[in-house]
């Protein structure tokens, strides 16, 4: 059971921090479609800038060792984010797969974060 436990754990960590990764690089260099997605959901192009910033240190956040702390808060801002571009999309008018693609992606980070080794969670306090 805690050998498939860590298998879980590090299979979703491993796409939320490649798909956080790879946007994030996508959105700092401003690949086309990242520019246009945001000006289709009425966002300024800088928004890219930050959001694939934000998103390179939460994959990397995620992957290196100690830190729980900080892996608290990536967790929570990749939820923030997903669960934000799940809406934006709506309120856009955009069809069930955009809205439900980051639904998807938002369940994985939960994932991983219900998985986490207890070498990866904050000390409780006493």
């Amino acid at each position: 059971m805690v050998k498939r436990r860590v298998i879980g754990y590090w299979v979703a960590t491993a796409i939320i921090a490649f798909v956080f990764a790879s946007g994030g690089l996508a959105q700092l260099v401003q690949r086309q479609e990242n520019v246009e997605g945001l000006t289709h959901l009425g966002y300024p192009v800088y928004v890219a800038t930050i959001l694939g910033g934000w998103k390179l240190l939460g994959a990397v956040a995620l992957l290196v060792p100690g830190f729980p702390r900080l892996k608290e808060w990536a967790y929570a801002g990749m939820v923030f984010e997903l669960t934000g571009a799940s809406a934006s999309q709506a309120f856009a008018g955009d069809g069930a797969g955009h809205v439900v693609a980051p639904l998807v992606l938002t369940a994985i980070v939960f994932a991983s974060w219900a998985l986490r080794p207890e070498s990866r969670m904050m000390k409780r306090a006493t």
